[in-house]
């Protein structure tokens, strides 16, 4: 193994019984469920309409589920131009990791040390590299190429995912999304009611300007 590996592959004790603890919860959430949401919470990403605004729209999510990386590719560009960039919706965006947790928890540290203007970048070009480490290549080198291309080094990358404050809070907002009842990914919620589209991948651009539309006519 090589140094970059080792280092890579080293967790501090804490950071290990943390992740042990998020893969454990991981094991209670998978693709495809669904549950509750409130209001504002601890570590949301959020774009479009700024706080307050009066239709928020809430995606649970995990850069390592299938199901969020279809809905990211199929309906994710329409519903973005069509809601966000015209600031008629606050899109929140909130970490559910799904097995492989350890992966799918680094790469949403990644995603934050990458900073707030570069988060979204980031989470996307992970989810667009599942079928990757689905084919073999090992995550790590496709954390290491992402992160890269948001301007982080690989030590700081390495850094970035042991850090034990970074995995505490990735843990407290895992606990805070299954206490909420969300039991699956994609999930979404408009003004805190569920949008759920039936054997679909996530909600439908369809279902979701339904209940967006009626909500911003009231």
């Amino acid at each position: 193994m090589s140094a970059t590996k080792s280092k890579f592959a080293a967790m501090s004790r804490r950071a290990a019984i943390t992740a042990a603890a998020l893969a454990s919860m991981a094991a209670l959430a998978g693709c495809g469920g669904g549950g509750g949401a409130g209001s504002a919470a601890e570590g949301d990403m959020a774009m479009g309409a700024p706080e307050g605004a009066k239709v928020t729209v809430v995606e649970y999510a995990s850069v390592t589920c299938p199901h969020c990386a279809a809905w990211q590719e199929d309906v994710w560009p329409a519903f973005k131009t069509k809601y966000v960039d015209t600031n008629k919706v606050r899109y929140v965006f909130r970490e559910l990791p799904t097995p492989p947790a350890n992966v799918a928890v680094a790469g949403f540290m990644v995603a934050r040390c990458a900073g707030e203007d570069k988060y979204f970048d980031v989470v996307h070009a992970i989810m667009e590299s599942q079928e990757e480490w689905r084919a073999g290549v090992n995550p790590r080198d496709t954390l290491f190429r992402v992160g890269n291309g948001a301007g982080l080094s690989n030590q700081q990358i390495e850094e970035c995912i042991k850090d034990p404050e970074g995995l505490k809070a990735a843990d407290e907002r895992a606990r805070a999304a299954l206490a909420a009842g969300v039991s699956g990914t994609p999930a979404f919620f408009v003004n805190g009611t569920q949008v759920i589209t039936p054997g679909g991948e996530g909600a439908s651009l369809e279902d979701l300007s339904k209940a967006i539309d009626a909500e911003l006519a009231k």
